[in-house]
């Protein structure tokens, strides 16, 4: 049987989403990524496959188990809605969710005031965060790149 022009190789398909080869035998083997087809023995992916690959990874990235991943992945579908256990999962992912954005809002909050800062410690800096104060509370002054400031007498 000819190979479908459109099809991936295992290779290929790992350079295009980043995800090493033995992952995705991993993820075949495990049930996540359909069984590929063979061509002279060697798996050709389906260029959807991409698609669902990012999904998994995205899902990863976002905290959930390959358990998980597996569950949200047999509620989709285009006939039916999600079943109950997938609801149940949603349910329980959601505040793990929610936790995880509300973290990286505070530490994008930390680095934009960073860019802003000119505090001379992190100490300062960090006080001045607490307080809700902004960093930039002060005007610099002109300095050579790599140099500090001098502290100002007290």
């Amino acid at each position: 049987m000819p190979s479908d022009s459109s099809e991936l190789t295992i290779g290929e398909t790992a350079r295009r989403t980043g995800v090493p080869a033995s992952t995705l035998r991993y993820w075949e083997a495990a049930g996540l990524l359909a069984a590929s087809e063979r061509v002279g023995g060697k798996r050709r992916y389906k260029p959807q496959t991409l698609r669902q690959i990012s999904l998994i990874v995205l899902m990863k990235h976002g905290g959930f188990t390959l358990a998980e991943i597996d569950i949200v992945l047999a509620g989709l579908s285009d006939r039916a809605p999600p079943p109950g256990i997938w609801r149940e999962l949603a349910e329980r992912k959601l505040p793990e969710v929610n936790r995880a954005l509300a973290q990286a809002t505070a530490v994008k909050k930390i680095l934009e005031q960073g860019l802003r800062c000119d505090c001379l410690s992190v100490d300062d800096c960090l006080h001045q965060i607490d307080a809700g104060r902004p960093t930039a509370n002060r005007t610099p002054a002109v300095r050579q790149r790599g140099t500090r400031p001098a502290r100002p007498a007290a």
